[in-house]
């Protein structure tokens, strides 16, 4: 986790965190129990409700990120395999209480594009007395294809405002490649997404510290932040429901309907030179952004068991 860009990989914007196959109601968190009691751990069913119900945030908030997975669900589906992350990655949270998580990730089947699709939700209360909230989609593909990933991050930390980020992240160097940036960024008119949202007074460009966060972005990539301000008319949740929603399942819908079930085969060279590119920034995900930011919400402990599952699986 998109925490969850690499799904969680945004948050390696550095927020101050508490210390197709190709056509041819808060949940308690769940605690980690001894092998002597797996038969009464949550079902597959029961940890996908929770998983689905993104529970600390707004209403228009959990619909957008409702409508986009059951989008995925739709399209995508039948490509992809059944999520195989044990419960205690599946949703967990610190020994305090003060933070939960919830993720998803499903790999695609041997005959698709996808490598693997990756959503979930992050709640910690804050010494503040506020509450940081991460929602986050992601939609990796493999090296049988050089089509960009898809990312999606809502970050908030206070209810006037939030932090966006939507991209289509390129997979190439888009000035050794320019056919690579005409087919996917030009042609398209990719820019006009973010374009749209820049003409709301609300919303200003935001620059993450981080220079590999803003090296891996594409030139359409839309990170902003967006604030009402006190006592303004306009709230969050309407600039969430008119504005960033549309934007938000228009750019998925380009993905994948042009990007994941559009079948683009890539020679040998390329292939290989895709997969390290995607092994490097999978493996920076979990060393720069999970793996800085997961000890300081829930323990090391419990940071450690979740992220060296999800090493596994991000490398499958």
């Amino acid at each position: 986790m998109a925490m969850i860009s690499g799904g969680f990989s945004y948050s390696a914007l550095r927020l101050r965190l508490p210390s197709c196959s190709i056509p041819s109601s808060r949940l308690p968190v769940s605690r980690t129990r001894s092998s002597g009691s797996s038969a009464s751990m949550d079902s597959g069913d029961e940890l996908r409700q929770k998983y689905m119900e993104f529970p600390y945030v707004s209403g228009p908030h959990r619909d957008l990120m409702v409508e986009l997975l059951s989008s995925v669900e739709t399209r995508l589906g039948s490509s992809l395999q059944p999520c195989t992350l044990p419960p205690h990655v599946r949703h967990f949270g610190n020994p305090a209480g003060t933070a939960y998580a919830c993720i998803q990730l499903r790999h695609g089947l041997p005959s698709s594009q996808i490598d693997f699709i990756l959503g979930g939700w992050i709640h910690s209360k804050l010494p503040s007395g506020g509450a940081l909230n991460i929602t986050s989609l992601s939609g990796y593909l493999n090296s049988s294809t050089d089509a960009p990933n898809f990312r999606l991050e809502l970050i908030q930390s206070i209810p006037t405002s939030l932090i966006l980020v939507l991209d289509l992240t390129p997979r190439k160097d888009l000035i050794l490649h320019p056919h690579h940036l005409k087919t996917y960024y030009e042609d398209t008119l990719l820019d006009r997404y973010r374009q749209r949202l820049h003409m709301l007074p609300e919303v200003s460009p935001y620059i993450s510290p981080s220079l590999y966060v803003r090296a891996a972005v594409s030139p359409t990539a839309i990170l902003v932040s967006i604030d009402v301000g006190a006592g303004e008319t306009t709230n969050i949740e309407e600039i969430i429901r008119d504005h960033v929603g549309p934007v938000a399942k228009e750019l998925l819908q380009f993905w994948i309907e042009s990007c994941a079930c559009t079948e683009r085969r890539v020679g040998e060279p390329e292939t290989a030179y895709l997969a390290e590119r995607d092994r490097i920034i999978k493996n920076k995900t979990i060393e720069l952004d999970l793996g800085s930011s997961f000890p300081r919400l829930f323990g090391q402990d419990v940071a450690d068991r979740v992220l060296t599952v999800l090493k596994e699986h991000y490398n499958k």
